[in-house]
This record gives C-alpha cells, sequence and structure tokens, in this order.
C-alpha cells in the first residue's frame, strides 16, 4: 500500500521519538527520586494500601503481580536505561519489531508507575505522557518508513491537546474573554520560574496581546494541523513559538515540552533536510498492526472527543485505564491571589507563638522572600505541586497533609530529601504547624530597597501545632501510667 508510508517525515519521526525519550528519562529519574516519600511501603500514601482497596481492572499494571520499593526501584531504573538506549538510538540497530518491542518497554513500566502513583501522578501531563508513547511504539524505527495512519494520530492528539486547553479557558473563567487573566496568572500560577516576575510586570497591554495570542493559538491554530503542507507546518511553528513562550514564563513539568516534540512531529523538514535516505517498505505484518491500532483510537476517541464538545467539559480525563485517549486542559480558572502553605517546626515543648519557629524550604515553590524562583521544568517536583493545590483549599490534602506532617516529626528522612532546607538538621521537631499567607510579588521600588522578590501576610491557620507521639515508655512516666 503505497498510501501507508511517508518517506518525508523519517526526520520528524526522528526528532519526535528522541524528544520523547528524554521526557521519559525525565520521568523515570523523577520517580527514582522520590517514590519512597511519596508511595512507597512506608510513604505518605503507600502503595501497598491502594492495592489492597482497589480492583485489578481499575488500573492495571506490573505493581499488580509484586510490589516492593526494591522492586519499583528496579522497574523505574530499568526505565531510565531504556530512555538512554532510545535516545542513543538503539531503536534503529534492531529490527522493525524488536525497535517496537523496545518503545513499548517505557510505556509499560510508565503505565505501571502511574497506575498506583494516586494524587501525585494526577497531573495532564501524565496521561500525556502515556498517549504520546503508546503512539510511538507504533511509529516504526531505523531505515522503515513512517507510517501516515500514526503521524495522523499524532496530529490527532496534538489538537485535543490545544483545542481542549483553549475550550476550557473560553468556558471557564470570565478573565479568557476578558483578555485579563494573564494580570494574575504569572504571578499565582503554581511553579514560577526564574523569569516570571518579569512576565508578571509587563505592562497591561503587552498581557492582553498574550492572551489574545493564546485563544488564538489553541482555538484556531490547530484545525491548520489537517491542512496540506506547508500550511500545517506553519500552524505547528506557531504552537511551538507559544510553547516556548511557556516554558520562559513558569515551570509546567514537562508539558511544554512534550507539546513541542508532538507539534514538530506535523513539520516537514524535507526543505532543509533535503531528500529523505532509502526507506524500506513496510511489512503486511506491520500495516495490519497499524490499522488495527488506528481503529482502536478512533473508537476510543468517541469519548474524548464529546467531552469537546459538552458544555460541562472536563479536563485532565482517562476514559479507559490504559490512558490509551485522553482529554486535556489547563487553567480554566485563574486565582487572583497567591496563597501559600508554609509549614513550621519548633523543638520548644509550648508551641505557643514565643516558640521559636523554623520554616521549612521546599524546592520550587516560594517560601524565601529573598529567593528569586527557579527553573525546574521539564523535572516535576510533585510535593511542591500538591502544596499549591493545598493553598487552594484543604481539601486537596486531605489525603496526604497529615501523614507529610508525621513524617516531619519523626525526621523521616525520604521525605526531608524532598525539601531544600531542613530547619532541624540535628533531630526533629517536637511540633509543626503550618500557615497560609498571601504572596505578591514586590514591584521594582520595593525590589530594590529590599532585596525581596516576594511580600507576604498572614491569613489564616492551616494546621493547628501538632507534635509526634511518646514512645510507650516515655508516655507511661509522663502521665504516671505503669509500674
Amino acid at each position: 500500500m503505497e498510501w501507508f508510508a511517508a518517506d518525508g517525515y523519517w526526520l520528524s519521526r526522528l526528532i519526535f521519538q528522541r524528544t520523547l525519550a528524554v521526557i521519559y528519562l525525565v520521568a523515570f529519574l523523577a520517580a527514582v527520586l522520590q517514590f519512597r516519600a511519596l508511595i512507597g511501603e512506608r510513604g505518605i500514601l503507600p502503595v501497598p494500601e491502594l492495592l489492597r482497596r482497589t480492583p485489578w481492572k481499575a488500573a492495571p499494571g506490573l505493581f499488580r503481580l509484586h510490589y516492593s520499593d526494591r522492586f519499583f526501584d528496579a522497574v523505574a531504573w530499568t526505565g531510565c536505561a531504556v530512555s538512554v538506549a532510545l535516545i542513543a538510538g538503539v531503536d534503529g540497530l534492531l529490527p522493525l519489531w524488536g525497535g517496537m518491542l523496545l518503545w513499548a518497554l517505557p510505556w509499560v513500566l510508565y503505565l505501571s508507575i502511574v497506575q498506583v502513583g494516586q494524587v501525585w501522578y494526577g497531573f495532564g501531563w501524565e496521561s500525556l505522557l502515556l498517549e504520546a508513547g503508546f503512539l510511538a511504539v507504533f511509529l516504526g524505527t531505523g531505515d522503515s518508513a513512517p507510517p501516515v495512519l500514526v503521524l495522523w494520530l499524532l496530529r490527532w492528539l496534538l489538537f485535543r491537546l490545544e483545542f481542549g486547553a483553549g475550550l476550557i479557558k473560553l468556558r471557564g473563567d470570565a478573565c479568557w474573554r476578558k483578555l485579563t487573566c494573564l494580570d494574575f496568572h504569572h504571578e499565582t500560577q503554581p511553579m514560577p520560574g526564574p523569569l516570571s516576575w518579569f512576565f508578571h510586570r509587563l505592562p497591561r497591554p503587552v498581557h492582553r496581546v498574550e492572551v489574545a495570542a493564546n485563544h488564538v493559538t489553541q482555538l484556531l491554530v490547530p484545525f491548520l494541523l489537517f491542512t496540506p503542507q506547508p500550511v500545517a507546518s506553519g500552524a505547528a511553528a506557531l504552537m511551538v513559538l507559544t510553547q516556548l513562550w511557556l516554558v520562559a514564563s513558569g515551570n509546567f513539568a514537562w508539558l511544554n515540552w512534550l507539546t513541542i516534540a508532538l507539534a514538530l512531529s506535523v513539520i516537514d523538514w524535507t526543505p532543509l533536510a533535503g531528500r529523505p535516505p532509502a526507506l524500506t517498505a513496510p511489512p503486511l505484518w506491520y500495516e495490519v498492526v497499524v490499522i488495527a491500532v488506528t481503529a482502536l483510537v478512533v473508537v476510543l476517541s468517541y469519548r474524548p472527543a464529546r467531552n469537546l464538545l459538552s458544555r460541562r467539559q472536563v479536563m485532565n480525563r482517562s476514559f479507559d485505564p490504559l490512558h490509551l485517549v485522553n482529554t486535556y486542559g489547563a487553567f480554566g480558572s485563574i486565582s487572583r491571589t497567591r496563597l501559600e502553605v508554609v509549614v513550621e517546626g519548633t523543638a520548644d515543648r509550648v508551641p505557643d507563638e514565643n516558640a521559636d519557629w523554623r520554616e521549612y524550604g521546599f524546592r520550587g515553590k516560594p517560601g524565601d522572600l529573598r529567593r528569586l524562583p527557579r527553573l525546574f521544568a521539564p523535572y516535576h517536583l510533585r510535593l511542591d505541586w500538591m502544596m499549591w493545590f493545598a493553598a487552594l483549599s484543604p481539601a486537596y490534602a486531605r489525603s496526604w497533609f497529615g501523614p507529610f506532617t508525621e513524617r516531619l516529626l519523626r525526621g523521616d528522612r525520604d521525605t526531608l530529601r524532598l525539601l531544600a532546607r531542613n530547619p532541624f538538621p540535628d533531630g526533629p521537631p517536637a511540633h509543626i504547624r503550618a500557615r497560609v499567607f498571601h504572596y505578591r510579588f514586590t514591584d521594582p521600588q520595593e525590589l530594590r530597597a529590599t532585596g525581596r522578590w516576594w511580600d507576604r501576610t498572614y491569613v489564616r491557620e492551616f494546621l493547628r501545632p501538632v507534635s509526634r507521639p511518646l514512645p510507650p515508655e516515655r508516655e507511661d512516666r509522663e502521665t504516671g501510667r505503669g509500674t
């Protein structure tokens, strides 16, 4: 079938696959470095407890067969190793079926991690990585020509990603329609970056242009992805530029970089790269597999497509347990003020206002008023992101904030490794409390006068002082119980 192969997109495939492999590597490294504190056997939300209370069919994966921290470690490190092999182009040295199996391995491994990740893995870019990773399995490798059908499925994914994000904004907060959302967003976004202060201080007319350009890129340009070249390439290039603007303005894990990778797969690089190398015709079994996968994706696209058209559109939802075809979106509403939960501890026996309260420092979220926000993306700081949600509403933290503070009171090393600063290096505190502050970017005059990028004011109590339970023998002595 001559229509099946798209020889001219061999470089598009290569760029997409190598970028995807880098993102896989970042995702697996984040899992290695964070899982013990978050979901390990002694973590905040332990995987074994999840497995006991949920059925296999709800979230199938390798950990349904066996779970231990050592096994999770092996899965995550294997994912890192396979990602490095894919970055190095090992898939191109294998026969077609071998390259496909190599690409299937990180998908299976990361799917297994997401299935047990709970709230820590509830972000839209997790499903996006899995959906893009699934399609990458069938893109072909080496000297085989890229299949047209899978290239169109990648465009369909990019369309849903961008158009869904545009619709949720248009249907959501009125500030998107009034072009005023960016008067607040750069300051109130979950994880500001080193340039966010400067973006926030741009003139308001520039913010209006930013929002208007976003609407054009997300609501109109996606339709051009399905037009002939070079129009489709131009549309994809506009998306890349928009995503690079977002990369500069904040930290959104690998969402922007994976969107860029998808857009680069649309671009026809032939005018720059010249004629493609000699590629082999695909075998019949490969054509059958690709056609079957395409039919599966088309069927599974019904509910995500219906969601796009619904007035009750939902964001970041998976409609099948394997995250094969999903719906996406972000920032349907924008916070007007930035609230931050500040966690403090004291070694004093009486936890009143006269106690010596010391603040824990987080790696990404604002804390120290003099610290310029840092660049972490595409790395994902899961605890820091959830702290942002906790400040929006205590309901977001109900399942994990208590266990988190308990581990601080115990001086748990895995938990403390997630933080930038432990104010109690010689032993855990006697009490922990959490308070909510209103944070705002300082203006240029305040920055020059104080050296502070942020200013904050106290809002309310988030968690009253709590203490660690006494060992049984100490409890008996101090309460008079026992012999």
